[in-house]
């Protein structure tokens, strides 16, 4: 998209979510979760809305889909698994790891050269692993290294340095940059520093949906179609092998689909249908059920959904409550509770 038909950047504000989902127990409303929905019909008009939509957020790792993107544009190579792996918030598995280190040999590199952050596995049961294991947080292990492997591939074929690939003033993240605001139809409202150290473009929530639908509406083999054909044949890759959105690909045939920390979700399908979902308080027990929501909004088969409605709330082990959508928002097969 040429840079003169890009709408405005979204307004840095407060926004203006709406409650989404209350979490019921025993029959009371023992809290709401407030956030935002948009879902686009396959034209791109918005069919379905709630909360803001407009107002400048960070997607977070919802994001990694287009960071691909503007990689595959720069020249990377890659396909398959190692490709969902650069758009991946992976759960540090031995697949995982193997990946990055593959990337990393690809580009003559080694794990010396990633400058994310040291973390431990994102996977609760693998980090408990890790941790019996004795072995001591990692960049490697960090959920976002196949990106950052990807990004010094990226720059190691183009001739760019490697030393501050994570600068905004990078040519690598100005590539990103421009991707961000090409694939979401607007310029970016603000840049700042994800948790992984990598930069991070604030677009709004009806941006990053319009985005995802230009990643999966896309020609067979542009760098689009490649990024969302790698991560739906690869999901486990671009998540974890226990993950709801890998579940979620898989459960929705055609499906693309990313979560992102606090509470950020993002889907689409082939006929550029799209949803986009924010968590105010950054709550995952909501970000699911109202994720599968949104995507029945979008016309998706309810019965495709139903594993993802929300998990029981216990009370001495034994079920007494749920996250409920708000009335705006349900439909009634995704419901679990009264």
């Amino acid at each position: 998209m040429h840079p003169s038909t890009l709408d405005e950047a979204p307004l840095v504000r407060e926004p203006r979510h709406a409650p989404v989902a209350h979490l019921l127990r025993g029959g009371v409303i023992e809290g709401v979760h407030h956030g935002s929905v948009v879902v686009l019909d396959a034209d791109g008009r918005i069919g379905f809305r709630l909360g803001d939509v407009e107002a400048a957020f960070y997607p977070r790792s919802a994001l990694k889909p287009v960071q691909a993107t503007a990689m595959v544009r720069a020249g990377l190579p890659l396909e398959g698994a190692l490709l969902s792996l650069a758009a991946a918030s992976h759960s540090g598995e031995e697949r995982h790891l193997a990946g990055a280190r593959r990337i990393l040999e690809l580009a003559g590199l080694t794990e010396d050269h990633l400058r994310n952050v040291p973390d431990l596995p994102y996977d609760p049961a693998v980090r408990d692993a890790w941790v019996r294991a004795g072995r001591l947080p990692s960049r490697l292990v960090q959920n976002c290294s196949g990106k950052h492997a990807a990004m010094l591939y990226t720059c190691r074929l183009n001739g760019w340095s490697l030393d501050d690939y994570l600068d905004p003033a990078h040519p690598l993240q100005q590539v990103i940059a421009e991707t961000v605001a090409d694939l979401s139809g607007q310029r970016v409202a603000h840049v700042s520093v994800d948790g992984c150290g990598a930069p991070l473009f604030a677009v709004s929530l009806h941006g990053l949906a319009r985005a995802a639908a230009r990643i999966t509406t896309a020609a067979p083999g542009a760098p689009e179609a490649r990024v969302a054909d790698a991560m739906r044949e690869h999901a486990e890759m671009a998540s974890g092998a226990t993950r709801d959105v890998a579940a979620l690909m898989r459960a929705v045939p055609g499906l693309l689909a990313k979560d992102g920390f606090e509470g950020v979700q993002v889907a689409a399908l082939p006929d550029g249908r799209a949803v986009a979902v924010k968590i105010s308080d950054g709550a995952n027990r909501a970000r699911v059920p109202v994720a599968a929501a949104a995507l029945a909004r979008a016309g998706v088969d309810p019965g495709l959904l139903t594993a993802f409605a929300g998990e029981p709330l216990l009370g001495g082990g034994e079920p007494v409550g749920c996250v409920r959508l708000v009335p705006e928002l349900a439909a009634d097969p995704l419901t679990i509770c009264a």
